[in-house]
């Protein structure tokens, strides 16, 4: 066999795993670099590269991370036929396409993480092509008293399926709600609980088994999020939140994600965790935890081209599919308060300090169970006065559904009106609010 022909078979039998982004630029290339630098046999990386789609043809790439296709859905649409064809999409495109936020919140609840409570409500405009006819089955006007009973005030409104720090508002009560859901036109959303919290955790996880918990503060500017000298962390409540993080992405299904949580008494919240591209700059998640995510991501990437095969379904589903599909419950008697079967081969991180941290809350964890009530209960966090938010979510641009009918606007105006005359108040911002893309 000549030379040329040589290197042309080796190049057909090459398995290509590719990144698929936008704007980003820190990980994309760290990625490709990492994975290629490792040089595993017959296995390559590198920018996605598309001249044309054609229906049903056979994918170029084995593994692709999609980091993008919740903003263009023409690579939504490339990835779901690419997926047909045996390509491992990261993260299931299908999936990513149905799930939303309210869904999630739903779906924690039954699988017992705790969530802030969470309403849905309806647009304050009509979709197009709809009238007040439209929305025979919707009971005008709502039970509003109801809903402000069960979320209580202060709370936040956001949509049900946005990101990016769009849309998000803090309310104080009814007036203020009905004033600000006057402004989101065809946009259904969702009313949440306020979380008072004492300290709060990002969680990246990649393969629904590798977990970094972060100590994060939500309300610095983007830059100084994540708490490298942060309060000691419990060792108890770290092991919680892992045992969360796992049992949410298995659930969900989701290949690489991020979920966060805000602690109220104790108790971690999931506020967060329907992020299916998160953030994984180096300029804002620091150095540490960008080399656990390239070199994470890049052993994940080629673990799942290494098994796989060209005309099967090589995509990630989620046991609430799973379950589903085979008719099963959705949980098993006692799942709800068992940490996740993988959870004992997860690999569980923090930055530098705050592992050093950890290790000593056990060291005192233990110390403490040997000693009074009140030594034990010298170890625990001190809570401080700090308000989170519900937070919005790295999901896709759905269309928007759903509305209120035109007597609704009516009543809910009047409502607005009789409750307060004053200004409209401003957007929450960043500060007051834990919400991002």
């Amino acid at each position: 066999m000549g030379a040329s022909k040589l290197r042309k078979n080796n190049h057909e039998n090459m398995k290509k795993i590719g990144i698929l982004f936008g704007q980003e630029r820190s990980f994309p290339q760290a990625f490709v670099d990492r994975v290629n630098q490792k040089a595993e046999k017959g296995i390559s990386a590198e920018f996605v590269h598309i001249d044309k789609v054609f229906q049903a043809e056979k994918p170029e790439y084995a593994v692709i991370i999609d980091r993008i296709s919740q903003d263009v859905p023409f690579y939504r649409a490339y990835l779901k036929n690419a997926a047909m064809g045996g390509t491992a999409v990261i993260n299931n495109p299908f999936w990513w396409s149905a799930d939303e936020k309210f869904f999630n919140n739903a779906l924690a609840v039954n699988i017992g993480v705790p969530v802030p409570k969470t309403a849905l409500i309806p647009s304050r405009e009509h979709p197009d092509d709809t009238t007040a006819d439209s929305f025979t089955n919707l009971v005008m006007p709502l039970n509003w008293d109801a809903i402000f009973d069960y979320t209580g005030f202060p709370a936040y409104m956001k949509p049900f399926d946005g990101g990016g720090w769009k849309e998000v508002y803090k309310l104080h009560d009814k007036a203020d709600f009905f004033d600000k859901h006057s402004q989101t036109k065809q946009t259904v959303m969702l009313l949440q609980e306020e979380i008072i919290f004492e300290s709060y955790f990002r969680c990246y996880c990649i393969g629904g088994k590798y977990v970094r918990i972060m100590q994060y503060e939500p309300r610095n500017p983007h830059h100084l999020r994540y708490v490298i000298d942060g309060p000691q962390p419990d060792a108890a409540l770290l092991k919680t939140i892992e045992a969360y993080t796992l049992r949410l992405n298995q659930y969900l299904g989701y290949d690489f994600n991020t979920v966060e949580f805000a602690v109220r008494d104790g108790i971690p919240y999931a506020i967060d965790f329907c992020n299916p591209a998160p953030d994984a700059a180096i300029e804002s998640v620091g150095a540490d935890n960008f080399e656990w995510v390239v070199e994470t991501a890049a052993n994940y990437a080629i673990e799942k081209a290494k098994t796989q095969e060209f005309g099967k379904d090589n995509l990630t589903w989620g046991q609430y599919v799973r379950s589903g599909a085979a008719g099963s419950p959705l949980l098993s008697k006692g799942d709800d308060k068992a940490a996740p079967a993988t959870a004992k081969t997860a690999k569980v991180s923090l930055p530098p300090p705050a592992a050093k941290l950890a290790a000593a809350a056990a060291k005192t964890t233990a110390a403490a169970s040997k000693t009074s009530a009140a030594a034990s209960k010298s170890t625990g966090t001190k809570a401080t006065k700090s308000s989170a938010t519900t937070k919005t979510s790295s999901t896709s641009a759905a269309t928007k559904t759903s509305a209120t009918t035109a007597k609704a606007k009516s009543a809910a105006t009047n409502d607005k009106a009789a409750a307060t005359k004053a200004s409209k108040p401003a957007k929450a911002t960043k500060a007051g609010t834990a919400s991002k893309k």
